[in-house]
């Protein structure tokens, strides 16, 4: 038997590729152990054991990045951690472990090399983290979604752009769309409730919503209803305010909730959260959205076109994620500051008027992205294994 050790965690971004792994793993070769090293913290702890994976936790140890009391403290802690995740590989007879990155992948990368075990390591980001940079090191694949990630394997590794593992909703919502797009796009706008038949766009900031997206989508309804329909998910807490600006510049009219029991009373369609995105991609023409490398990763899979809003954060991680789709001719870019009503008016109605330019960006994107990275994974997973058992 083949016994796999998968290790990160933190946020969704860790998370789901370690799942779509674990799964497609488990689908491929029934017999395999699965197991997951995380944190007590983090998302894992509640969406490991829901996907029927049994779940090690270890303590988050970030690493110092200054001369303070969490410094002093850290060798110690490091030390423990260590300890811990030798028994739990050891307990878990491990042939192979397999990182994506987060707090729980460092003292697994750094064991793992001691015990001489195989490393696979997958790099969602466009920009490697601390923990993938240490275990690239010593591993002998590395799976990434994104090319020039700042890795540097070893000279008698493999670095190979895999693509995102993706989660079962949007790798099902691929197979569909590969089967009839079109299909596909009127039983999704049936099931939200909006019109087959009318171009839409789909605007998200992401849970927590975007305020410089929502204020400038709202501030240019007008605009935007005179060519399309809007799904307008403006994050937890954040709609009463589009519902207000909405209603000053347009009409309370044109407002609805996202439901399907509210079908035909308006084109401006709220919702704070949608947990059902599979169907607001497979029913839209266009996204606005920021450009986390999951919703870069995903939108150019399924093959929808989409204006990029990177959040300016950190040394610019977004931006380096949605640049390659960008460049392969898959999207648009906007700077956070620059993307105003006044842009939205200039730039969205016309795009979406022009078909043709629509669907060669929604082709380039397709083009661009991989549905398949999953299995990929699994597979290079599986062969190591058993090398090793």
């Amino acid at each position: 038997m083949k016994h796999i050790v998968l290790a990160g965690g933190g946020t969704a971004g860790h998370v789901n590729p370690l799942l779509s792994v674990a799964s497609a793993v488990r689908r491929i070769d029934p017999e395999a152990a699965v197991s997951v090293v995380g944190t007590e913290v983090g998302l894992e702890h509640d969406l490991v054991p829901q996907a029927g994976f049994e779940l090690d936790t270890v303590e988050k140890v970030p690493f110092p990045r200054r001369l303070n009391m969490q410094a002093l403290r850290f060798p110690g802690k490091w030390r423990h951690e260590q300890r811990r995740v030798r028994d739990i590989l050891e307990r878990r007879q491990a042939d192979v472990v397999v990182g994506f990155g987060g707090y729980a992948s460092a003292p697994v990368y750094v064991v793992a090399h001691k015990m001489g075990l195989p490393i696979i390591i997958h790099e969602q980001n466009a920009r490697a983290g601390m923990a993938n940079k240490l275990g690239g090191r010593w591993a002998t694949f590395i799976g990434t979604a994104y090319e020039g990630t700042g890795l540097k394997a070893a000279k008698d590794a493999e670095m190979r752009r895999v693509g995102l593992p993706l989660r079962p909703a949007i790798a099902e919502l691929c197979e569909k769309v590969t089967q009839d797009r079109a299909a596909t796009r009127a039983e999704a706008a049936r099931a939200l409730g909006v019109d087959p038949n009318r171009p839409l766009v789909l605007v998200t900031g992401g849970s927590l919503g975007a305020v410089s997206l929502n204020r400038a989508i709202s501030g240019a309804a007008a605009d935007l209803l005179s060519v399309c329909q809007v799904i307008h998910l403006t994050g937890r807490g954040k709609s009463d305010e589009i519902r207000q600006t909405v209603s000053q510049n347009v009409g309370a009219d044109v407002l609805t909730d996202l439901d399907p029991a509210h079908a035909g009373q308006g084109d401006y369609h709220i919702a704070e959260y949608l947990e059902r995105i599979d169907l607001a991609f497979a029913a839209a023409d266009l996204v606005i959205c920021r450009a986390g490398a999951g919703s870069v990763s995903e939108l150019a899979a399924v093959g929808l076109p989409a204006i990029y809003v990177p959040l300016a954060i950190g040394n610019g991680e977004q931006r380096f994620n949605a640049q390659p789709v960008v460049d392969a001719g898959g999207g648009l870019m906007v700077g956070n500051a620059d993307f105003t009503a006044d842009w939205v008016r200039a730039n969205v109605p016309s795009l979406l008027s022009d078909s043709q330019r629509l669907e060669a960006m929604g082709q380039a994107a397709w083009k661009y992205g991989i549905r398949d990275a999953a299995d990929q994974m699994a597979r290079v997973v599986l062969s190591l294994a058993g090398e090793a058992a």
